[in-house]
C-alpha cells in the first residue's frame, strides 16, 4: 500500500519569494497604487528578507489595512440577519480538507452503516426557512455535499440515468436512498420564502449541476436563478493554484471551471461573493497568486462580487490533520495579515469580511481593525465549521453584534446580501433585532429561553 503524502513531502513550483522589496511594497499600499503578486509577497511574509513575521512590519501593514478600510467604507461594521440550511452532507468528492461530508454510500437504503449525516427534503428546507423568516431573518445560505442523486432538475434526471456508464458521473437514483434531496431547482423554490434572499449554489455544485451534459454554466445559473437564487457564493475556492488543489482536493474542480463559473453566474445576472480557504498546505506565493484571481476576475463581472471573505482552515477533525499533511493552521499573525493585505490587494472589492465562527469573537472584533469591515451573520446554524472542530458557536443574535461592535468604538450597521440596504442600530434600542426582513420587526430573532437552552447544548 502506497504511503500517504506527508507534511514534509511536500514541494511546490510557486515558493515565496520576490524581486520586490518589503518597503517599497508597504509604500505602494501607503499610496493606494495597485499591488502586484511580488508586493502581496512581501506584504503577506513581511519581507521575504528574513525568516518567520517581523512584527513590528506587521503593524505597519495592518494599519495600512485599516486606514484603507476607513477611507473606502468608513467606520461602519455590517451584519446581516441569516440562517444556514445545508442541505445535505451526502458527498464523495473526498476532500481531504474537509469533515462535514459523510460517505455517500451510507446514505443508501441498503447501507451496512447507519450515517452519522443529514439529508434534508424541500419540505424540510422550506420549514426551516420559513421559520427563520417567521424570526426575521432574510438570507438563507445553504452549501451543501455533492449527493450522487442531486441533479439540477427532472430533464437533468432523465440525462443521468439514461449515461451509459453513471459512476462516471458520480450518478445513482434517488430511489436508491433514504431520503430523496429532490433537485437543485426544487430545493432553490424551496428555500425562496417570502422573498427570502437565497445565497447559494457554489461553482463546484453548479459543476454537479451540468454533470453528463453538454451544458454551459450560463445554462445551468439560468435555471437555478428562475427557480428563486439569487447569489452563488464563492466558495470552493479553496486556493485558486492547481498544485496546491491537487494536494487538498484532487476530485474537485480546478481553478479554470471556477472562475468559469464564476462568470458565467455573474453573466446572468446573479451577485457574487469571493473566498480563500487558507492555513494547510499553500504558501504566502499561492495566497497572493489567489488574490490576484480574484482581482482580476472582479475586473471581468464588472464588480459583482461584494464581497471577500478570508477563511481560516479549521484542521483538528480533517483529514489533512489526521493523515499528518498538516501540523495544524494559519497562526494569528497570518490570519491578520490575510485579511489586512486582502484589503489592500483587492482594491476593487469593498468589503472585507471578519469571521467569528473561524476566528472567534475577541480576534474577530481584531479582524476590524486590520482591513475588514464586515463581521458576519446571525447563521442560526452552522454545522461545517463545527464539524471540522471549530468551537466558536453558531449563532450570534443582534445585541451581542451591538455589543461586540460598540466595543471596539465603530457603528453597528445590519445590511442586505448586496450591501445596497443599511440601517444603523442604535445601541439604546430595547430590544435589538432584525428590521430588513420581509417579517422582521425588530424583536430579537430567538427568545431568552431559546439562546438559553442552544448555550447549554454548545456547552455539553
Amino acid at each position: 500500500m502506497e504511503r500517504p503524502v506527508t507534511e514534509a513531502d511536500l514541494t511546490f513550483e510557486h515558493v515565496p519569494e520576490s524581486d520586490q522589496s518589503f518597503e517599497n511594497a508597504l509604500e505602494k499600499a501607503r499610496a493606494g497604487d495597485r499591488l502586484t503578486v511580488d508586493d502581496a509577497i512581501e506584504l503577506l511574509t513581511t519581507g521575504t528578507d528574513s525568516d518567520g513575521i517581523d512584527r513590528r512590519r506587521k503593524e505597519q501593514v495592518l494599519t495600512a489595512a485599516d486606514h484603507r478600510r476607513a477611507d473606502v467604507v468608513g467606520e461602519e461594521v455590517t451584519f446581516v440577519a441569516n440562517v444556514n440550511n445545508n442541505v445535505t452532507t451526502a458527498c464523495n468528492v473526498g476532500c481531504l480538507f474537509c469533515n462535514f461530508k459523510d460517505a455517500a454510500h451510507t446514505f443508501e437504503h441498503d447501507a451496512e452503516v447507519e450515517t452519522a449525516g443529514f439529508t434534508k427534503t424541500p419540505t424540510e428546507s422550506r420549514d426551516i426557512v420559513a421559520d427563520a423568516v417567521d424570526r426575521g431573518i432574510y438570507e438563507v445560505t445553504s452549501v451543501s455535499g455533492l449527493h450522487p442523486a442531486f441533479a439540477l432538475d427532472t430533464e437533468h434526471h432523465e440525462i443521468l440515468a439514461a449515461t451509459p456508464n453513471p459512476k462516471e458521473v458520480n450518478y445513482k437514483p434517488p430511489e436508491r436512498y433514504a431520503t430523496d434531496p429532490g433537485t437543485y431547482a426544487e430545493q432553490m423554490a424551496a428555500m425562496s420564502v417570502d422573498g427570502v434572499h437565497v445565497h447559494s449554489m457554489t461553482p463546484e455544485e453548479a459543476y454537479h449541476a451540468r454533470r453528463g451534459t453538454d451544458w454551459s454554466y450560463e445554462d445551468v445559473y439560468s435555471r437555478l436563478q428562475n427557480a428563486g437564487l439569487d447569489t452563488v457564493p464563492g466558495t470552493a475556492a479553496e486556493i485558486l493554484v492547481e498544485e496546491v488543489r491537487e494536494v487538498i482536493c484532487p476530485g474537485k474542480i480546478g481553478t479554470d471551471d471556477w472562475l468559469e463559473a464564476m462568470e458565467a453566474a455573474a453573466t446572468v445576472g446573479l451577485g457574487l461573493t469571493a473566498t480563500i480557504m487558507y492555513g494547510h498546505v499553500e504558501n504566502e506565493a499561492h495566497r497572493a497568486m489567489h488574490l490576484k484571481r480574484i482581482r482580476d476576475l472582479q475586473d471581468r463581472v464588472d464588480g459583482a462580487i461584494t464581497e471577500f471573505v478570508p477563511l481560516s482552515f479549521i484542521h483538528q477533525n480533517t483529514p489533512l490533520f489526521k493523515h499528518d499533511v498538516v501540523s495544524g493552521g494559519a497562526s494569528t499573525d497570518e490570519d491578520e495579515l490575510m485579511i489586512a493585505v486582502s484589503r489592500l490587494f483587492l482594491d476593487n472589492i469593498d468589503h472585507v469580511q471578519s469571521s467569528w465562527v473561524k476566528y472567534g469573537d475577541e480576534q474577530g472584533l481584531k479582524m476590524l481593525s486590520c482591513g475588514a469591515d464586515d463581521f458576519m451573520g446571525t447563521i442560526l446554524s452552522e454545522e461545517i465549521t463545527k464539524r471540522a472542530g471549530g468551537s466558536y458557536g453558531e449563532f450570534r443574535s443582534f445585541e451581542d453584534y451591538v455589543d461586540l461592535v460598540t466595543s471596539i468604538g465603530r457603528v453597528p450597521v445590519e445590511r442586505s446580501t448586496d450591501y445596497e440596504t443599511r440601517r444603523v442600530i442604535d445601541p439604546d434600542e430595547s430590544p435589538i433585532g432584525p428590521q430588513l426582513g420581509p417579517r422582521a420587526d425588530g424583536t430579537p430573532l430567538l427568545t431568552d429561553t431559546e439562546q438559553s437552552d442552544r448555550t447549554a447544548l454548545a456547552d455539553d
